[in-house]
């Protein structure tokens, strides 16, 4: 174990690691969440075709210019004009097309006049609404008189109004949510090009552990972390899968996690990276020269399907691409750290299998953990998109509490709080702690949004000093 690091010096290290995952193409629902890597050009307008934005009748200008209340113009209704429905009948002068919303503007026609400008073809006063087509076919023919006049293209949205075929419609780190995948469907885009999602794989670490809903036993209790971890790989943007709890055996863990390799882009583990004598996290993913996680190929790995494209591409043999490939990579291996922080002092971090998968070796106190995950795993998982920032938003607030509160000297301590963002006129908001500065205080972290600062060199602070505050939400 190295010296005592700071903060900063141990996510530096980390995002220096990490490298964004090669691009993938996915459908697009599938790409939700993901990063486009390239700019995404419109392959057909929006909307593809002069349309109606009413439901109405599409008329010509000078035919309804003089129309008003007393003196309605009275057309000649030529036919329907449904969204999709083919070919629109051509409007000429003294006629009219009943045209529904989204529907093309038919050939001749200039504007369109709202339903409720009309009779609606019923002879009478002002119409509401149209009749439906299948319960009064008459409707598309007939005569409709229209109590007002419009301009030319009122009511109409033109071709490419929205977005230009030959036009960017997202560009390059677009991040993919329901409106972009909307406007990819609109124009046309099956597939996009992105950043997948990384594969996030979460564990536990402890004998004593026993799932939720399971009965406890003498000196047991439920197993939280890999729950509370899963859940913010998953928030951050990562498809998370949760293995259950492994007992506190360092061949066991070792072999858990080798057989997880297979489907993870990072790997969380939380519990026994103290100095305990049953800290096994520790105990397994130290020395791992010759084993799987310390990058020798598995058993078979060349002739499998995972090492087949890599290794043979090079044609003069597996061998000498094994070792350009060495001489170029990071080494496979696990460094466990103090760091200069509390709660989370104890933290391990390195590269693990051929693919050198990031591998976070988390305490296990649980709002340990919990802090841990958001100040180093939260922004690996963030670069590993291509996603820009890659740290929470931080604000300055106004500390509210009742007593001063002391902080450890040459530590950054993260104390839990609720932020109250500025009143009107103020610059700063204000801050409360939630709870002490226990790291197994589960409750008050479920209270908080933020995490409130207290800089390595301050050992207490009070009532309205201003401080730093990351947002959890």
């Amino acid at each position: 174990m190295s010296g005592t690091r700071s903060v900063d010096e141990h996510l530096a290290d980390i995002l220096r690691s990490v490298r964004p995952l090669e691009p993938i193409e996915l459908h697009l629902l599938d790409a939700q969440g993901c990063v486009l890597t390239e700019d995404v050009l419109v392959p057909v307008s929006l909307p593809p075709f002069d349309n109606s934005s009413m439901d109405g009748y599409a008329v010509r200008v000078a035919d309804v210019e003089k129309a008003g209340e007393d003196a309605p113009a009275v057309l000649e209704v030529v036919g329907d004009v449904a969204a999709g429905a083919g070919r629109p009948p051509e409007v000429g002068p003294g006629q009219a097309a009943r045209v529904m919303t989204g529907a093309p503007l038919p050939p001749g026609a200039e504007a369109v006049v709202p339903v409720e400008w009309t009779d609606g073809g019923a002879g009478g006063g002002r119409a509401d609404a149209m009749t439906a087509h299948s319960a009064d076919p008459s409707g598309a023919a007939g005569e409709v008189r229209v109590h007002r006049p419009v301009t030319a293209r009122q009511y109409v949205r033109g071709k490419g109004s929205d977005v230009r075929a030959g036009s960017v419609a997202l560009e390059a780190g677009s991040v993919l949510g329901p409106a972009q995948i909307g406007l990819l469907a609109a124009v046309g885009c099956g597939t996009v090009t992105v950043r997948p999602r990384p594969r996030v794989v979460v564990l536990s670490t402890g004998s004593e552990l026993v799932r939720p809903g399971a009965p406890l036993g003498p000196g047991q209790i439920h197993d939280s972390n890999s729950f509370a971890l899963t859940a913010a790989a998953r928030d951050a943007g990562a498809i998370a899968y949760r293995v259950g709890a492994v007992a506190d055996d360092a061949a066991t863990l070792r072999t858990v996690i080798e057989d997880q390799l297979v489907r993870a882009d990072a790997i969380v583990t939380s519990g026994g990276v103290s100095v305990g004598a049953y800290d096994v996290v520790k105990e397994a993913l130290t020395g791992l020269e010759g084993t799987v996680l310390g990058g020798a190929e598995p058993p078979g790995g060349e002739d499998g399907e995972n090492g087949g494209d890599g290794e043979d591409a090079g044609g003069e043999g597996a061998g000498s691409a094994e070792g350009a490939r060495d001489t170029t990579r990071p080494p496979a291996r696990v460094e466990f750290r103090r760091l200069a922080m509390q709660p989370g002092k104890p933290q391990g971090f390195g590269l693990v299998g051929p693919d050198r998968i990031p591998l976070f070796a988390l305490p296990g106190n649980p709002v340990s953990s919990y802090v841990s995950f958001e100040l180093f795993v939260r922004p690996a998982l963030r670069a590993l998109m291509g996603l820009e920032p890659v740290t929470r938003r931080t604000v300055t607030a106004r500390l509210e509490c009742e007593e001063p509160i002391a902080s450890p000297e040459g530590k950054r301590q993260f104390l839990r709080g609720r932020y109250e963002p500025p009143a009107a006129g103020e610059e700063a908001g204000t801050v409360r702690p939630v709870g002490g500065p226990g790291s197994h205080l589960l409750g008050s972290l479920a209270r908080a949004d933020a995490l409130v600062v207290v800089p390595e060199r301050t050992t207490e602070v009070a009532r309205g000093d201003e401080l730093e505050v990351v947002l959890l939400d």
